[in-house]
């Protein structure tokens, strides 16, 4: 029989083969001893992977280091990623406590594959290897680890799964991680979310779960990035909405969308690029746009090509403060009673053209001062009603009373 470089003999090609590990078994035979592409045994980012870590002669057989980078430099990345932090806060702990009867240890990385969280290991837990990799600081990037779930999501920005031999280094095959990115309102990516296990498959569908997470803390980044921009809240059915698969757009104070999230490009059929303004996008202005903050339920809208969705708005001021009116989503309208709801809203906002040349900021000193007054100046009913703190509340008419000071 003949043999390979390496000196094990190759085993005859079967043409099906009963589990993974098999293909994969057969992927690395294929890949590394007879130089043939092994299209079909393992995905085509697996693949890719592979080419480019040999491309950097990095040789499968040698033995991983995980090394963390400076205590200076772990420092500086936790400060530039502030922002992720704050926005998979409550996710990651969540996301912790559903693995907590697994196995499973969550990785959260910078947009190069720095580690900013890992789950703490127990003592006792027997993973040698996510021991020494869950580590703050430790770049588990492709270019130091080779092929991996989050190295290769760092690398293509597409949520991948890599299971056990898939990895490029044969000290990592015990090793199984699901991956899937994080993008920030610039449609880079600010972050990968990471689940891994050691010594044995996932028993449920880990690439499900990390994208769900992914997308949640996805969507709390881009509003935390949206200051001074009005955050639209859509879908064509109003129990998705405040739901990872709710769709957000970015708004600014000219009219112009920013930015949209996934759900929000499929449902529109827009990309964002260049910018366009909200009339293409949404079929409605942006004075009437400006109004869904101050509703008491959620709107209806028909988009320019037709489809029914239920929207609200939120606005934030630059100091942080949200000026939104929380309140549930009212029952669905009965399918007869939408359209006509649907065609009211449009000559509504046009009604509403001057409203659009103001900026964000104007609509939310206005909103402060119609509230105040229907509370009948009670500050802290007032605050209340808006959903911010007392003291925001002082700090904004404060504020506005001493521009007013200046201009005369």
């Amino acid at each position: 029989m003949p043999q390979t470089s390496t000196g094990r003999q190759h085993a005859p090609h079967q043409l099906f083969f009963r589990t993974a590990e098999q293909r994969t078994a057969l992927a690395r035979q294929q890949f590394f001893d007879e130089g043939a592409r092994p299209s079909g045994l393992v995905g085509e980012a697996v693949i890719q992977s592979w080419l480019r870590c040999c491309k950097a002669r990095q040789d499968p057989g040698e033995r991983v280091s995980f090394e963390q980078v400076t205590r200076s430099r772990a420092h500086a990345t936790l400060n530039r990623n502030r922002q992720l932090m704050q926005a998979g806060n409550h996710e990651l702990n969540h996301m912790e406590a559903a693995l907590s009867g697994t196995d499973c240890r969550v990785l959260l990385t910078d947009a190069h594959g720095v580690i900013i969280h890992a789950t703490e290991l127990t003592p006792t837990a027997g993973q040698p290897l996510l021991k020494t990799a869950s580590r703050v600081g430790v770049n588990i990037a492709e270019t130091h680890i080779g092929t991996t779930a989050p190295g290769i999501v760092v690398r293509s920005g597409e949520a991948c799964t890599v299971a056990g031999a898939e990895h490029f280094f044969q000290c990592l095959q015990g090793l199984h991680c699901a991956a899937a990115p994080i993008h920030d309102i610039h449609g880079q990516l600010a972050g990968v979310l990471d689940i891994s296990v050691e010594g044995g498959p996932f028993h449920f569908d880990a690439a499900s779960v990390v994208g769900l997470y992914a997308t949640t803390i996805e969507n709390r980044l881009l509003q935390l990035q949206s200051v001074e921009h009005l955050v639209l809240h859509f879908q064509a059915s109003p129990t998705l909405l405040d739901t990872p698969l709710e769709a957000l757009a970015g708004i600014d104070a000219s009219g112009r969308v920013l930015w949209l999230n996934a759900v929000a490009r499929r449902l529109t059929g827009c990309t964002a690029q260049g910018q366009p303004m909200v009339e293409d996008v949404f079929g409605a202005t942006l004075g009437w746009l400006l109004g869904l903050p101050r509703q008491t339920s959620v709107q209806t809208l028909h988009l320019p090509h037709g489809l029914g969705v239920w929207i609200k708005g939120r606005l934030t001021a630059p100091d942080g403060a949200d000026f939104k009116h929380a309140v549930p989503v009212s029952r669905p309208t009965p399918q007869a009673a939408v359209q006509p709801q649907l065609q009211a809203a449009i000559p509504e906002a046009e009604s509403d053209n001057t409203a659009s040349r103001s900026t964000l900021v104007d609509h939310s000193q206005r909103l402060i001062e119609s509230t105040l007054a229907q509370c009948g100046g009670n500050i802290a009913k007032a605050a209340r009603a808006l959903g911010v703190s007392r003291g925001m509340l002082y700090r904004r008419l404060q504020k506005a009373r001493g521009q007013e000071g200046d201009a005369r």
